[in-house]
């Protein structure tokens, strides 16, 4: 396991305990369960940069590089889509939505890694 995938699994978790949290005591999303999730989409920017320059710098992925490149691409998608569903839905459910981001790039930056070594 590399710092890219601490700095999500650390970032991950927080972002999806306060949103449950923030969901269990039935508020609708607010400025810090939004940023919490745009904080995951950061570090999984960091993530994309760290690649390019990986593999620029002559390293090879372990695995299939379609693999490891899809994982990265849709791992970047989930939280914009949640994000904008959270912006359409006020709801406290949207918060429930927002907390499964953390976990779903925990998930696959744990995959990548996989891919990767």
């Amino acid at each position: 396991m590399d710092g890219y995938f601490y700095s999500i699994l650390i970032v991950g978790l927080i972002s999806t305990i306060m949103c449950v949290v923030s969901g269990l005591m039935k508020k609708a999303p607010n400025d810090a369960t939004i940023f919490s999730v745009l904080a995951v989409e950061l570090a999984l920017l960091v993530y994309l940069v760290g690649s390019i320059v990986r593999v620029a710098m002559g390293e090879q992925i372990a695995g299939e590089p379609w693999e490891f490149w899809g994982y990265l691409a849709t791992a970047l998608i989930v939280p914009v889509g949640a994000v904008y569903w959270s912006i359409l839905e006020r709801t406290r459910w949207s918060n429930f939505v927002l907390a499964a981001v953390g976990v779903t790039a925990l998930v696959m930056a744990a995959r990548m890694n996989q891919i990767w070594y």
